[in-house]
């Protein structure tokens, strides 16, 4: 897997100070997608233990509430498969804060019915994951004031109580992971 940025301070891309990852690769392709430049899975750096390490330690300080991984796709299988490391190191120093994902794929539609059965990375990558944002970028869709997402036709997923009840079940704010 090959990544294209690391950024330790984002307020933008999930609940509070968080750091985020952002890795090559996207068959998406969605028009006027923030990071074009994603799309190529050669583009970047090889993502390595020494970027892992880099991520945790970055996590540590208690302002930080989690990590976020977009992209590119995260979602991608080379993906999915060069996350699984982060993450599971991630949950076991941090298992207080939270990891957002942010994903063209929907989650009901093609991650659980499809990705879960077919792919042996994804339920497992699933079970560290807090906060899914789904659904391609739509242009005809862009809502600047929406928070947390480009489009209306993007979701925030509470995972973990999705998977819990078998049904989908939105992020509220109200009971936000600040």
């Amino acid at each position: 897997m090959n990544y294209a940025d690391i950024k330790s301070y984002d307020v933008a891309n999930g609940t509070g100070v968080r750091v985020s990852l952002f890795v090559s690769g996207c068959t998406h392709h969605c028009k006027n997608c923030f990071n074009q430049e994603t799309w190529d899975f050669s583009y970047g750096k090889p993502f390595t233990e020494k970027e892992i390490d880099f991520i945790i330690e970055a996590c540590k300080p208690s302002y930080i509430s989690g990590l976020s991984l977009l992209g590119g796709e995260p979602m991608e299988y080379v993906n999915q498969m060069g996350l699984l490391p982060l993450v599971r190191r991630f949950k076991e120093a941090y298992p207080d804060k939270t990891i957002w994902c942010y994903t063209g794929y929907d989650f009901t539609e093609y991650i659980l019915p499809k990705m879960c059965k077919e792919w042996e990375f994804t339920p497992e990558l699933l079970s560290y994951f807090d906060i899914m944002v789904d659904g391609k970028f739509i242009e005809e869709e862009k809502d600047l004031n929406l928070k947390f997402r480009g489009s209306r036709n993007q979701r925030i997923i509470d995972v973990q109580k999705s998977l819990a009840t078998g049904q989908l079940v939105l992020w509220d704010e109200k009971g936000a992971f600040f």
